[in-house]
């Protein structure tokens, strides 16, 4: 058992055979157990990421966590240049993130440490295309001096976290994203379906990753 800011934390090797970590306070894991790669891959990559035509492109990411979809994003941003913005209340400890297994090669291996090297606060260039800022905050108290391209919402599960599921959060992002702006999510409950269409986004279901049915899209009109 680990400890993070005073919770307890466990590591866990999901089915795909990357980490997880437990919260056994929360009863919540950061990612799939059927696949944190898997899954990362599926709702922010390959639906969000890949699925944008733009070459120059800003990203919000609510919930850095591990860094897997930070990590993720630089592995296939090719020919894109992009700019990273994450927000994350409660920071990981190094004595975790150097266990984390998401690398397959010394290269990847290198550029994961960075990325948690890198300092907070800080616009800092990770890779020649790619700058990331690692913001030590709370999305329901910040307030947005960037508009965004993308935003991936990886927030614990609405049952967890409720307050970070609200219909007045969705719409504080809503206005910070550029027209035509995408934003994915691994949750398909029906009311967060609902509060993000009350917020002007034009939402679709997709099928989820291994484990889930569906996940959602959506669009700023």
């Amino acid at each position: 058992m680990l400890k993070n800011n005073n919770r307890k934390i466990e590591l866990i090797v999901s089915a795909d055979g990357s980490h997880t970590l437990y919260v056994p306070e929360l009863d919540e894991h950061y990612h799939s157990v059927n696949g944190a790669i898997n899954e990362s891959m599926h709702v922010f990559i390959e639906a969000n990421l890949l699925h944008c035509q733009k070459e120059n492109i800003s990203i919000l990411e609510v919930g850095f966590g591990t860094g897997l979809n930070a990590f993720l994003t630089a592995l296939n941003s090719k020919d894109k240049s992009i700019a990273y913005y994450t927000l994350e209340k409660h920071p990981i400890d190094k004595a975790i993130t150097n266990q984390l297994n998401f690398y397959k090669s010394m290269e990847e291996q290198n550029l994961l440490n960075k990325i948690h090297a890198l300092p907070w606060q800080q616009d800092c260039e990770l890779l020649e295309n790619f700058n990331l800022f690692k913001d030590e905050a709370d999305l329901l108290s910040i307030e947005f001096t960037r508009q965004y391209d993308l935003v991936y919402f990886d927030a614990f599960a609405p049952e967890k976290q409720a307050e970070m599921w609200d219909e007045q959060l969705f719409q504080k992002i809503y206005d910070a994203m550029l027209p035509n702006g995408i934003f994915t999510t691994y949750c398909a409950k029906g009311v967060v379906r609902r509060s993000l269409q009350a917020c002007g986004f034009i939402v679709e279901r997709l099928p989820g990753p291994k484990g889930k049915r569906e996940m959602l899209r959506a669009i700023k009109q």
